[in-house]
């Protein structure tokens, strides 16, 4: 059945083209495809309309840049490599750090959110920002731009709050939803088999040997973080699936949106209160 340019468009869920004023997908059975947020959401997401990895490279070089200038004078060697070029306790805990302290004592639950986008030091966010710019375009490819997005946000959720629950008072970093990609990509190669498969699950866990020797090695590393991102990355991967077994869909945008609005809107909180103290400092 032929449509006419001005009333056809792509359903959001299956891109088959259809009648704007379908009630439901006739392929694929999406109620309302023609809804201005459900084509918002598919041209949001769809492949090629944004790197997502950039924007999270990105977003974690500006607010570390931000935590700096909130307190240069505290700038420094601790004596652990990681948290040369360091911003303080103080910067860093305004702009979202979490764990115990945040939430069980001011109540700050949205860093849960936030604290994956803050480092303590420049090597810090050097070696998670490599990581991420190994793994995410892979993560992408196979899984799509938005469960890449739903995967990385939730893992570094789950990681920190594995991490609350554990204890630990103060703590930040990306390396939670670095390891729910790796998660994830467990779950993949494991999943698919094959040799190919076979290949990237050997690959994954050397990844998974190379953070355990790391966290053994390395003073003040959040080994409950790690854990619970991979966790969470592993189990993340096997509900959502990835695209050979099924392309992505609507309702996987829509977690994708709801995940990045909910960390836009702790990140712009966190901005604003950082703006607030350097305007009346």
């Amino acid at each position: 059945m032929a449509y006419g340019a001005k009333n056809s468009l792509l359903c959001p869920e299956c891109r088959r083209l259809i009648s704007a004023d379908e009630p439901v997908c006739p392929y694929c059975g999406l109620s309302k495809p023609g809804s201005p947020l459900k084509k918002l959401l598919a041209l949001a997401f769809s492949e090629g309309s944004v790197d997502p990895v950039r924007i999270i490279l990105i977003a974690n070089v500006v607010f570390f840049i931000l935590s700096l200038l909130l307190n240069p004078y505290r700038m420094g060697f601790s004596g652990n490599p990681l948290n040369f070029l360091s911003p303080s306790n103080d910067s860093v805990f305004l702009l979202g750090a979490t764990g115990t302290i945040p939430i069980g004592s001011y109540g700050r639950w949205w860093t849960l959110l936030s604290a994956s986008f803050l480092h303590g030091g420049i090597l810090h966010i050097f070696f998670n920002m490599m990581a991420l710019h190994q793994l995410g375009p892979f993560v992408v490819q196979e899984f799509g731009s938005s469960r890449f997005t739903a995967i990385y946000i939730l893992a570094g959720v789950g990681g920190f709050l594995l991490s609350y629950l554990a204890g630990i008072p103060f703590t930040l970093g990306a390396s939670a939803s670095i390891c729910g990609l790796i998660g994830a990509v467990i779950y993949y190669g494991k999943s698919r088999g094959g040799s190919y498969g076979a290949a990237i699950y050997k690959q994954a866990m050397g990844w998974i040997v190379g953070l355990v020797i790391f966290g053994l090695l390395m003073p003040a590393i959040n080994n409950w973080a790690h854990g619970g991102g991979l966790a969470a990355g592993i189990i993340l991967g096997f509900l959502l699936g990835y695209n050979d077994k099924h392309q992505e869909g609507v309702y996987h945008r829509f977690l994708a949106f709801a995940c990045v609005l909910a960390t836009a809107a702790a990140l712009i909180w966190a901005a604003g209160q950082a703006a607030i103290l350097i305007l009346f400092k």
